[in-house]
């Protein structure tokens, strides 16, 4: 199998020169499903911080970025929404978020926002020992009570050795603060006003307020929650 893809298939939210080369370095299979964006493309053509691959794996295997918590030196890494990544030698950290076009943007965040991660609950489960373990939806597992539901967000600390503390909590719930990302409203943040239910295998779709009272809607797959009574990536240096 390849290891590259033509920059001219890759996906509008990289936001990368179609022409520059022919190819462009290909996603690794990875928690993120659809659009990830491998770290090379991040180091070369989004920050800059390479100007070649030859510089991005020697930045790499010098162990120099980190993300998630995580010494990262697979340049196939795929990122993706709401990641952390972190250049530890430089003091520089950052969150991957989506703008209002859906394309990926590098938000600049303090060292103290780099240790918390944003995470969605796919679904949870018991696992032997009668305890519930909550599976999210980049991959990681977590075991915590039973207060947390699918669909929930929760902020996870970095710690080390896999080792995650919950630290808050935004229930899918109407009334609190949910962002868009997916589908022509990519990069939205509003109050979620209402669940439609819709009947047979059709995505449910919610109903969103946003900070001039413009209403929209979207299906339910697309909503990440946010915040509360105040959407909480205002604090983390998003643009509303």
């Amino acid at each position: 199998m390849s290891n590259h893809l033509k920059r001219l298939t890759t996906p509008d939210s990289w936001r990368i020169a179609r022409k520059a080369n022919t190819f462009v370095t290909k996603t690794a299979p990875g928690p993120h499903t659809a659009h990830a964006m491998p770290i090379a493309v991040w180091l070369r053509d989004h920050m800059g911080t390479a100007r070649t691959m030859k510089e991005v794996k020697k930045i790499l295997t010098d162990r120099a970025v980190m993300v998630n918590g995580k010494i990262c030196t697979n340049p196939k890494l795929g990122i993706g929404v709401f990641d952390i990544i972190s250049i530890p030698k430089t003091d520089k950290h950052y969150r991957i978020l989506l703008d209002k076009k859906g394309n990926f943007v590098s938000i600049a965040i303090s060292p103290e926002a780099a240790q918390t991660r944003l995470c969605k609950i796919r679904n949870k489960t018991v696992i032997p020992g009668g305890k519930v373990q909550l599976n999210l939806l980049y991959g990681a597992n977590v075991l915590a009570d039973q207060q947390y539901k699918p669909k929930d967000s929760i902020v996870l600390s970095l710690g080390k050795d896999d080792h995650f503390t919950i630290v808050d909590h935004f229930p899918f719930a109407v009334g609190n603060m949910a962002m868009v990302i997916g589908g022509r409203h990519s990069g939205k943040v509003g109050r979620l006003t209402e669940i439609r239910e819709v009947p047979g295998s059709t995505p449910n779709r919610v109903v969103l307020e946003g900070e001039n009272g413009e209403q929209f809607d979207t299906i339910e797959g697309y909503v990440f929650m946010v915040g509360r009574e105040k959407p909480a990536v205002s604090e983390w240096g998003i643009e509303q």
